[in-house]
């Protein structure tokens, strides 16, 4: 496919590839190719597999197995979930006028966009800024909330520059806020539902929802060593949310449509594979990352380090490089030499800036000029130095 070229990748928080142990569930599951709520000995086998994967990934993410849906991957999650959750407001209340919610102003697209359409609806949105580390600080958000606040949204961790968000910290908050407002006009009594979308982080940290403090929790297989089209959201029973996709009633009818067992299989063995491995891998990614980006630094003056390494998951660097250059332009050229790396989200490539970066502030070419490594499993300390030898000859001087 790339010729001769050696191709080196380095853009695992775009896409990760599949896990070999979640392959081979996923292969042994296809065999299983019953409709699961087929009442069959064929359907009853294929209930029992889908059963099997909830009720693994619940208990990896310390939650009951009723309180996981099956989704298509975290832009649904994220949908079902936000969407989901006004809609239900809406039919309860006829209007969302007097709702408010807060949403961290560097998250996903496909968490923004969710409080673009719930400000069409007619909710009050109110956007939290990181400080110039990129952390959403608890006591930011606690500013923002007012009596008829009725969600949070703030991503694990970043999904640009890998900061990793205080979550527990800012539940405590939003519940403490609850105690001392019990009585709101939200039409949710005292409720301030928290949402989180989880990107990477299970990959390094421990999804534990109740240490977290969410109420919502939105996963992608496709970003953690599973098969890509599937994912999960973990809703708790203070959340109300109004069906996304109707039919059947699958998936608490919440999500109709006939599960696809074998890509839960695969899911569920993949988090079980990174849950073992989190540990080791967290701490050789750390070292080699670490490594990297002081050799990057050291060769390349006048070159940004975006967010803070010591808050950030341990596979991730985002850098600005000075010059006219933009980082598309690098990101081309470094494809062309046998680099596969990205400057921002896959979803936002095309854009002039990285709103992420700018929300950090400094000057206007850091946010222009952003070049985003992201290290995996098969990553190696050979690979990088080779990456710094040709970064020396590609970007500028």
């Amino acid at each position: 496919m790339f010729g001769n070229t050696k191709r080196i990748y380095l853009d695992y928080t775009s896409a990760t590839p599949v896990h070999p142990k979640a392959a081979r569930a996923q292969g042994d599951a296809s065999d299983v190719f019953a409709n699961p709520g087929a009442i069959h000995a064929e359907g009853v086998a294929a209930k029992r597999v889908l059963t099997h994967a909830r009720e693994s990934l619940a208990r990896l993410l310390g939650c009951k197995a009723r309180e996981i849906i099956f989704v298509s991957g975290l832009t649904e999650a994220n949908n079902i979930a936000l969407v989901g959750l006004a809609r239900g407001l809406e039919l309860s209340k006829r209007s969302l006028k007097d709702t408010h919610w807060i949403v961290s102003s560097i998250e996903h697209s496909s968490v923004l966009e969710c409080f673009s359409e719930i400000e069409r609806m007619g909710g009050t949105v109110s956007h939290v800024e990181p400080d110039a580390k990129g952390i959403v600080r608890a006591e930011r958000v606690r500013e923002l909330l007012r009596p008829t606040t009725v969600a949070v949204s703030v991503g694990w961790c970043n999904n640009e520059i890998g900061t990793v968000q205080p979550l527990s910290s800012i539940g405590r908050v939003l519940r403490a806020y609850e105690k001392a407002h019990p009585s709101t006009s939200s039409g949710q009594g005292n409720r301030i539902i928290f949402h989180s979308d989880a990107g990477q982080a299970p990959l390094y940290r421990s999804p534990q929802v109740h240490s977290l403090g969410v109420d919502m929790l939105a996963l992608g297989s496709g970003k953690l060593y599973g098969p890509c089209g599937i994912g999960c959201l973990y809703l708790s029973n203070r959340a109300a949310l109004h069906p996304a996709i109707f039919g059947g009633g699958q998936e608490r009818g919440l999500r109709s449509g006939t599960e696809d067992v074998a890509l839960a299989a695969g899911f569920a063995a993949a988090l079980d594979e990174v849950t073992a491995e989190r540990e080791a891998e967290s701490k050789r990614l750390r070292l080699l990352r670490d490594n990297f980006a002081r050799e990057i630094c050291a060769r390349l003056p006048g070159v940004i380090v975006n967010g803070d390494l010591k808050h950030a998951l341990p596979h991730m660097l985002n850098i600005s490089v000075p010059g006219e250059r933009t980082g598309e332009y690098l990101v081309l050229a470094l494809d062309h030499v046998g680099l596969a790396l990205s400057t921002k989200s896959a979803c936002r490539e095309g854009e002039a800036n990285s709103h992420v970066v700018a929300a950090l502030g400094g000057e206007e070419w850091r946010a222009r000029n952003t070049l985003r490594f992201s290290l995996g499993r098969d990553t190696t300390e050979k690979e990088l130095k080779h990456v710094i030898s040709v970064l020396g000859k590609v970007l500028p001087d």
